[in-house]
């Protein structure tokens, strides 16, 4: 069950519209970052591995197995490994994974506002960007006065001063998706391991009844 949520969480997050219609953005022969998606693809790949090996376990447990809940406590180990691994360095890259993504964002604006925009996708870009997370402009000068004076690529406001006004510069709101994201990984990431260290407590003290049983 704890592997079936896990992995329900990860595949929900995978597929999140507001991360891939940003994350699969590109512009000219550069791609936008997709370091987030690392660990998606660690949870999807611990839910799943979760799932048949809970399976693994409770077999082994039915038919009072030593060998099967062995092995069962073998894997709950590897994973646990992995996903300790994957946590630090999750929690080493947290920030490098909205800055790229900003950088990314950066350089769009940069061709959206030249003259020659017309020539490559950056318009397109940051457009998807704008619309996506309800935001206009980075986090400076030029992104403040962007709604006055390039409204072109701005989400579309009822009035000049409403855009002005209501506007959100997308350096910020870049980071409030992915903090909000990898808060929620994190979270997911705690209760696995958690639950994970009940099965191996578990498991060792259901081997060691088994073989220290009368009928064996």
């Amino acid at each position: 069950l704890a592997g079936g949520i896990i992995l329900g969480v990860a595949l929900w997050l995978r597929h999140d519209s507001q991360t891939t219609n940003i994350l699969y953005l590109q512009l000219g022969d550069k791609q936008a970052p997709n370091t987030f998606y690392v660990g998606i693809y660690i949870l999807i790949a611990v839910g799943a591995v979760m799932m048949f090996v809970g399976f693994l376990g409770c077999y082994g447990a039915i038919q009072e197995s030593q060998c099967l809940l062995g092995t069962f406590f073998t894997c709950l180990v590897i994973l646990f490994a992995c996903e300790v691994a994957a946590g630090i360095w999750g929690f080493v890259n947290k920030d490098q994974i909205a800055k790229d993504v900003k950088q990314f964002y950066d350089q769009a604006f940069q061709q959206a506002l030249m003259a020659d925009s017309e020539t490559n996708n950056g318009k397109a870009v940051v457009k998807t960007f704008h619309e996506t997370l309800d935001c206009c402009g980075p986090d400076n000068a030029i992104g403040v006065i962007t709604p006055l004076w390039r409204n072109d690529l701005c989400p579309k406001k009822d009035n000049l001063l409403k855009s002005f006004v209501e506007s959100t510069n997308c350096h910020k709101k870049i980071d409030e998706l992915f903090s909000g994201k990898l808060y929620l990984i994190g979270i997911a990431a705690i209760v696995v391991a958690v639950i994970m260290i009940f099965e191996m407590i578990l498991s060792m003290v259901l081997c060691c009844g088994i073989r220290n049983s009368s009928v064996y």
